[in-house]
C-alpha cells in the first residue's frame, strides 16, 4: 500500500526554509545514492523499532533520497520526507513519484495535522541547533507520539576527524572552525529532549564500524561526500594533498584487504510527546 497524496492534501507543510539549511546543502544526490547506500542500508534496522502500521502520519526528517520512506509508505503508514538538501529531494522524486518530498530545515519545519511519528536516520549530526530541531519535532507530534532518532553520537569517526584536521593544518586551514557535525552524548541529548517536555524511553550510544563502498576509493568518496564543508576553500591541488594525507594517517588502522572503514558510534534514542 502507497498514499495517494492528492486524495489527502491536508498532510503538508507550512513552512519551508525559514531558516537557512542546516549542516550541507550542496550535496551530490547521485554520489550519495551510488556511492553510500550503507546510510539507508543500516537505517532499516531502525524501522523495526518505529514499527509503522497502517494509517498512522509519520514525517521523515532528513529524507535524503527517499528510500526509507518508500519503506514507511510500504507499511501502510501516510508519510511524507523532508530534507534540507533539494538535490536530495528532487532525486527522491524521481524515485519515488508516489510519495510526497518536501524541501524544509529541521530547524523550522512545521506540520498542518498532528503526526503520530517523526523518524530520522543519519540526519540530526549535520544539526548544530538541537534545541531548534527538537522543538519542531515535538510540535509536530500528537500527544503520545514518538520521536525516533539515529544519528552520529559522541566519539563518531573520531580518527577520521583528527586525520582530517591534522591534513589541513598542514597547508595552513584552521579545521575546527569548519566543522559541520554535532555528535552528543546519550545524556546530553537526552537532557535536550526532556527539557522540551519529552519522555525519553530508550536510549543507546554503540560503535558501528561501517565498511565503505569503491574499495580503495572508499576513504577519498566518503571525504568528498561528507566532508565538504573542509574541502571547499582548497584548490584541487590542496583536496588532492590532504585526501592522500588522511589516507596515509588512517591505512594502519581503517584500512584492511582493500577495504575503507569508517569509526561510526551511532546514538539511537526512542521518545514520546508527553
Amino acid at each position: 500500500m502507497t498514499s495517494d497524496y492528492s486524495q489527502n492534501p491536508q498532510f503538508s507543510l507550512q513552512s519551508l526554509e525559514l531558516l537557512a539549511p542546516a549542516g550541507n546543502n550542496d550535496w551530490d544526490s547521485d554520489l550519495y545514492q551510488d556511492k553510500h547506500a550503507f546510510v539507508w542500508q543500516y537505517g532499516e534496522d531502525l524501522l523495526k523499532l518505529l514499527n509503522p502500521k497502517p494509517g498512522e502520519y509519520i514525517l521523515d526528517l532528513g529524507c535524503g533520497t527517499g528510500q526509507l520512506t518508500e519503506k514507511i509508505a510500504l507499511a501502510g503508514a501516510e508519510v511524507m520526507g523532508i530534507d534540507s538538501a533539494p538535490a536530495m529531494i528532487e532525486k527522491a522524486k524521481q524515485n519515488y513519484p508516489h510519495l510526497l518530498f518536501n524541501v524544509a530545515d529541521a530547524r523550522s519545519f512545521q506540520v498542518d495535522q498532528p503526526l503520530d511519528a517523526v523518524f530520522s536516520n543519519a540526519t540530526l549530526h549535520w544539526v548544530k541547533e538541537p534545541e531548534d530541531a527538537i522543538a519542531c519535532v515535538y510540535q509536530a507530534l500528537k500527544p503520545g507520539g514518538r520521536f525516533l532518532a539515529e544519528f552520529g553520537g559522541k566519539g563518531n569517526i573520531q580518527a577520521i576527524a583528527q586525520a582530517l584536521y591534522t591534513a589541513l593544518e598542514a597547508v595552513g586551514i584552521a579545521a575546527q572552525t569548519l566543522n559541520p557535525w554535532y555528535f552528543p552524548s546519550i545524556g546530553e541529548y537526552a537532557t535536550l529532549l526532556e527539557q522540551q517536555g519529552f519522555n525519553v524511553a530508550y536510549g543507546i550510544l554503540f560503535a558501528r564500524p561501517t565498511a565503505l563502498a569503491e574499495k580503495e576509493a572508499g576513504m577519498a568518496n566518503w571525504l568528498q561526500m561528507f566532508a565538504s564543508a573542509f574541502l571547499a576553500e582548497l584548490s584541487p591541488e590542496q583536496q588532492t594533498q590532504v585526501i592522500s594525507q588522511i589516507e596515509q594517517s588512517l591505512k594502519p588502522t581503517l584500512y584492511s584487504e582493500s577495504t575503507w572503514t569508517a569509526d561510526y558510534k551511532r546514538l539511537r534514542i526512542l521518545a514520546f510527546k508527553i
